[in-house]
């Protein structure tokens, strides 16, 4: 009894309604919408918390023996938890769509229907696809295809959610008003810091675990491991690479806007040098070599163009799957004022 209580399915949609009960009570001034984000966001960070310690114990008992060393975590928190929670998350990402279009008065979202659920799904593509490559490939590789091996690597694969709870975090803090503040700045930087450690260099750290195993070089691994093997892990990172730049062109455009936001002075003090202007958008992008005190970010926007040009398919380059624009700037005298984008 107390397993099946425990178990995902009960305990992630129990939150989620919780968190809908009591969140209105409290912040009053919420809408529908407001509400379910924060709560969804909540209960993300529940799960992945609880994942990032299965994967700390699942990694931290098996690395003596990466290949057969086995721990009971690494097979049913998947079953109780990963499972139900997937399956429960694309449920909660659609009811917060649902409510965001509604709150905003769209006339289809009067109520639930095909055209809602289609349009969640066009909208949120590439979320939906994540979720159900992994109800689909990890679930079967866990249960029946492992042989009984690779739990040290299924561990690995939990600590990708310990930049979770930072992410939701930052939603959050937008959504009590404190987006500039330094509690907002200091978790940008832990989310870039973790989503890049467990979510990108995690996988060469793993080829390079099983290549010191098998005594063979890390460049060699590849070579060694089925082919499914290597394309399943390629479609595994190919999203969080992506995800990962568009994060850095968040963080960009947040220290633009920062820049903005400041008056200019003269470079010297009792200097007759006229002060220049801050200009921000596109126009300022394309003259960006003009401002000096932007030039220290230089290196980033180079590599945040490089690191497009391979993904500018995906999607538009002028809006990311979390909801952020480019900031837009007028000026008035050597003032800049900013603000966000259409």
């Amino acid at each position: 009894m107390l397993q099946v209580l425990a178990c995902g399915a009960v305990v992630f949609p129990g939150l989620f309604f919780a968190f809908r009960r009591i969140l209105p009570s409290v912040f009053k001034q919420w809408s529908d919408a407001d509400v379910v984000l924060v709560s969804e966001r909540l209960v993300s960070s529940i799960h992945a918390i609880m994942a990032t310690t299965a994967g700390v114990i699942v990694v931290s008992s098996c690395r003596g023996n990466v290949i057969n060393d086995r721990h009971w975590l690494a097979t049913y928190f998947v079953i109780w938890y990963g499972v139900p929670y997937m399956t429960y998350d694309i449920y909660a990402m659609y009811l917060s769509h649902y409510h965001r279009f509604r709150v905003k008065g769209h006339e289809e979202y009067k109520q639930h229907s095909l055209r809602t659920v289609n349009s969640f799904v066009r909208r949120e593509f590439l979320l939906v696809l994540h979720h159900i490559a992994l109800l689909t490939i990890l679930l079967p590789v866990t249960l029946f295809f492992r042989k009984d091996q690779g739990d040290f690597f299924i561990g690995c694969l939990f600590l990708t959610e310990l930049s979770t709870p930072f992410v939701s975090l930052g939603k959050i803090l937008i959504q009590l008003s404190l987006q500039d503040s330094w509690l907002h700045k200091a978790n940008g930087g832990m989310v870039l810091l973790t989503f890049f450690m467990c979510r990108i260099a995690l996988f060469p750290y793993m080829y390079w675990v099983y290549g010191r195993h098998y005594g063979i070089p890390l460049y060699s691994v590849p070579f060694h491991l089925p082919l499914s093997t290597n394309l399943g892990n390629s479609c595994i990172l190919a999203p969080q690479v992506y995800w990962f730049v568009l994060l850095c062109r968040k963080g960009f455009r947040l220290y633009q806007r920062s820049r903005c936001r400041e008056d200019t002075s003269p470079t010297a003090a009792g200097s007759n040098t006229k002060s220049f202007r801050v200009i921000c958008g596109p126009q300022g992008r394309q003259n960006f070599r003009l401002f000096p005190h932007l030039r220290n970010a230089a290196s980033g926007l180079l590599l945040e163009t490089s690191v497009l040009m391979l993904y500018n398919g995906f999607r538009s380059v002028g809006t990311s799957p979390f909801g952020f624009r480019t900031p837009s700037c007028s000026t008035v005298g050597t003032t800049a004022f900013c603000g966000r984008g259409p």
